[in-house]
């Protein structure tokens, strides 16, 4: 059975309606890496458990800022896209993915929700600290520069690359470290590029966008990661109950 593939959605607005949405890229790189990939709706965090409980495995995408509110930081004027039900939503799910022992990947915002879940922060906005730039005008997500990635780490052993070329589509990322949480990866100017979760738990968060690289050297090999980790939890669907036939009694 091929694993379930949980990812979530961006909320936007279409014609006047609001809508959903997901990049068919994440849809692809699940689906070449053998799982099957299932679309998460933003629902009441009190809803995460129950659907966690049909999937394998948790897929974090990119998208929108996360209000600052939720690790303690004032408004900033250059937020863009938050939405505090999608935050409230996906901080659910990833506590969730922990308590069943679901593997989690987390891509640009993604890896920052997996952050702040834990108890972390972020950096508001990268112009403000560093002079290298983090989001790239470069619309189809080809590499902008290298990450130097901790050997060792679990994410350096899945993609088999202590020096990796990245896109950089991002203009916020980990500030603090949350519990539980490690940066195993940073840019040339020390901007974390990349965390991993310990004490048992599956997670790994990265601050470009594989599902964008799968041509290039080893960022196929998160999604390979991903699936293969939670094939570890999928089980061979239920066979459906028997219909028992009907007599004539019961056709009555």
């Amino acid at each position: 059975m091929k694993p379930r593939i949980g990812i979530t959605a961006t909320p936007t607005v279409r014609d006047g309606r609001p809508v959903e949405e997901v990049n068919r890229a994440y849809f692809d790189a699940v689906t070449r890496a053998g799982g099957l990939p299932l679309v998460l709706p933003i629902l009441d965090g009190a809803d995460a458990l129950a659907l966690l409980a049909g999937l394998d495995g948790l897929l974090l995408s990119g998208g929108g800022d996360i209000d600052p509110a939720s690790y303690g930081a004032p408004p900033s004027p250059t937020l863009d896209g938050v939405s505090t039900e999608r935050d409230e939503w996906e901080f659910a799910l990833v506590q969730g993915a922990f308590e069943l022992g679901l593997p989690v990947l987390g891509i640009c915002r993604g890896a920052q929700v997996i952050n702040v879940a834990a108890g972390g922060t972020l950096v508001a906005h990268l112009p403000d600290v560093t002079d290298q730039v983090h989001r790239s005008p470069n619309e189809q997500g080809l590499p902008a520069h290298t990450v130097r990635m901790q050997p060792g780490s679990r994410t350096a052993k899945v993609m088999r690359l202590d020096v990796i070329n990245v896109n950089s589509l991002h203009h916020q990322a980990v500030g603090r470290l949350g519990r539980g949480v490690r940066a195993v990866a940073w840019s040339h100017d020390r901007v974390v590029e990349a965390v991993e979760t310990r004490d048992g738990r599956r997670a790994i968060g990265v601050q470009w966008h594989p599902e964008l690289l799968l041509g290039h050297p080893g960022h196929r090999r998160l999604f390979t990661w991903l699936a293969r980790e939670a094939s570890t939890r999928a089980i061979p669907t239920r066979a459906e109950p028997a219909v028992p036939e009907l007599t004539v009694a019961d056709a009555v």
